[in-house]
């Protein structure tokens, strides 16, 4: 079982001045989901704010906050398995829990697949993003970071994060 703490990286993108903001959250930020909403729901946005957030290679996340809800994606369903967090988002978002039963052969995003519609990425791109087996969580973020508007940001981001 993978540690629940893993977090690979945890960057923020946000609007201001009309332009895409990208930066660091803490780590420790990604490893609950109310301490997530809380540092995201604190960044100085004119509109769209989101957290990006790639666990242990396995699975990624990203919150956007919605005036006073939240919207959440899990790259992979299955995770909520092993890791607390994606079962804590999960449920936050009403998905029902995997029993250790539940056969699960496929990677299959879960939560809000239209989180990204009114930046220009659909439900069927994104959900070909996620069950890319050839593609780690960082580089799935990378293209939907590039396909929203703010590839290169991320990846500075990213490398910042992880070194």
């Amino acid at each position: 079982m993978p540690e629940d703490t893993l977090v690979d990286f945890a960057v923020v993108a946000f609007r201001e001045d009309g332009q895409w903001q990208i930066g660091s959250l803490p780590h420790r930020a990604a490893q609950d989901m109310g301490a997530l909403v809380a540092a995201v729901r604190q960044q100085p946005s004119e509109g769209v704010t989101l957290a990006m957030c790639s666990y242990g290679d396995d699975f990624f996340l990203v919150l956007r906050p919605d005036a006073g809800d939240i919207r959440l994606l899990v790259s992979d369903a299955s995770a909520a398995r092993e890791w607390p967090v994606a079962r804590e988002a999960l449920k936050l978002v009403g998905e029902p829990d995997l029993d250790e039963d539940d056969e699960v052969d496929l990677v299959e995003p879960a939560g809000d697949l239209e989180i990204f519609a009114d930046l220009g990425m659909d439900s069927m791109e994104l959900q070909a993003v996620c069950t890319d087996l050839d593609l780690y969580p960082d580089e799935m973020l990378g293209r939907i970071a590039a396909r929203i508007g703010f590839g290169p940001q991320f990846d500075r981001a990213v490398d910042d994060d992880l070194t």
